[in-house]
């Protein structure tokens, strides 16, 4: 029996993996070209000339002049300037340094040759993936093959929102509901992933998604009565400036606060469900009702954690906000009723609900599902008692 489950699960890891080769190949529908005649490349930074920055104050004005070999593409070994124009955004702006390796974009003229190279910003692609390489090694040694597919989950959520959450989205499809068919998509093939094609995946997939939906329509409800525009969220303004002035950026944070909540809900969602199969595994005998009363003194001590965590999450991207409104003495009832803050506290708290109601809606489709398989048991055991009885009765 368990050889057929192992070979059902590597099917279906490999039909996963199928799925996620066909995203990578997807075409988004956005990927044109802004600036023709021109390239990115990688470059290493060989000299600088600072004389062009001037200092006011904190704020670093005006342009670096870099000398860089070109590494990549056409012109692969050719050296030249570039430009990196500073625009007194700490956020923005950056220094090259000699040795430093860069992101450039090369303009042509029409014969071919360099005309213009603004740098971009540095090279980071070979430390990402240092990072990412180290992780994957680390889930995949202590996790085994439950960590490859951990790893496939990861890289299906991925490109599940880069190839149909977003374009969707810029393409004028309602974002709610683009949101909650992606959100639902990711939630299932995460936990079949993690769990296997097993009761406890079904029980954390009934949990999950029953508690996302209700996650979803109170995002929609709280939303319009605590009168939040999407634009709080960052850079949502420049989807304006973008051609996009039709996308409803209120729909966009909405559909934001069902996703990230999914999330942590989820995970709790799977807590839940490993720790009752366990429990079935060692007691067979256990009761529906003892089954429910164990996910919910479970679930006690786990959603106290992983509120905080959420908590946690949220609050420390606006970490510097607090920072300013604390260093400005902002009185606190004007910081609670500030857009940034509300809109935060409404992200919180509604994936706060979802974390509380997904521990008694998993364990009650646990004890759903377990059940049928003790009743199962409870007849055969029974049957192999008459029989047992009828051999001695015969003796």
């Amino acid at each position: 029996m368990r050889v057929k489950i192992k070979k059902k699960e590597l099917v279906f890891t490999l039909f996963f993996l199928l799925l996620i080769l066909i995203l990578i190949f997807i075409p988004t529908g956005f990927a044109r070209q802004i600036y023709f005649n021109s390239e990115g490349a990688k470059a290493r930074v060989l000299d600088v000339d600072n004389t062009g920055i001037y200092i006011n104050g904190i704020i670093r004005q005006g342009d670096q002049i870099c000398f860089i070999e070109i590494l990549t593409g056409e012109h692969k070994g050719e050296t030249t300037k570039a430009i990196n124009l500073l625009v007194g955004k700490m956020d923005i702006d950056k220094l090259f340094e000699p040795g430093d390796t860069a992101w450039v974009i090369i303009e042509n003229s029409p014969d071919g040759n360099i005309s213009f190279v603004n740098m971009v910003e540095h090279y980071r692609i070979g430390k990402e993936l240092l990072l990412i390489g180290l992780f994957a090694l680390l889930i995949i040694v202590f996790s085994g093959f439950t960590g490859i597919r951990t790893l496939l989950s990861f890289a299906f959520a991925l490109l599940a929102i880069w190839k149909l959450l977003i374009p969707f989205m810029l393409k004028g499809y309602p974002p709610v509901l683009v949101a909650l068919v992606v959100g639902c998509m990711i939630t299932v093939a995460t936990l079949f992933m993690v769990a296997g094609l097993s009761k406890k995946a079904y029980a954390a997939i009934g949990g999950a998604l029953a508690c996302s939906l209700v996650t979803c329509l109170l995002s929609i409800i709280f939303t319009k009565y605590m009168g939040i525009h999407g634009a709080v969220l960052q850079w949502s303004e420049s989807l304006l400036y973008s051609g996009y002035q039709n996308l409803d950026l209120t729909q966009v944070f909405m559909a934001g606060v069902y996703l990230a909540c999914s999330g942590a809900i989820l995970d709790l969602a799977i807590d839940i469900s490993a720790a009752l199969d366990e429990l079935v595994t060692h007691k067979p005998d256990i009761t529906r009702s003892e089954l429910v009363r164990s996910g919910l003194n479970i679930g006690k001590s786990v959603v106290g954690s992983q509120i905080t965590t959420l908590l946690l999450a949220y609050m420390g991207s606006y970490l510097s906000i607090l920072m300013v409104y604390m260093a400005q003495a902002t009185p606190f009832m004007s910081i609670l009723n500030s857009k940034t803050i509300s809109s935060e506290i409404l992200h919180t708290f509604v994936g706060c609900i979802g974390l509380v109601l997904v521990s008694p809606a998993t364990s009650l489709i646990s004890a759903f599902l377990y059940s049928r398989k003790r009743k199962y048991n409870k007849n055969a055991i029974e049957e192999e008692v008459v029989t047992e009885s009828s051999l001695l009765i015969a003796d």
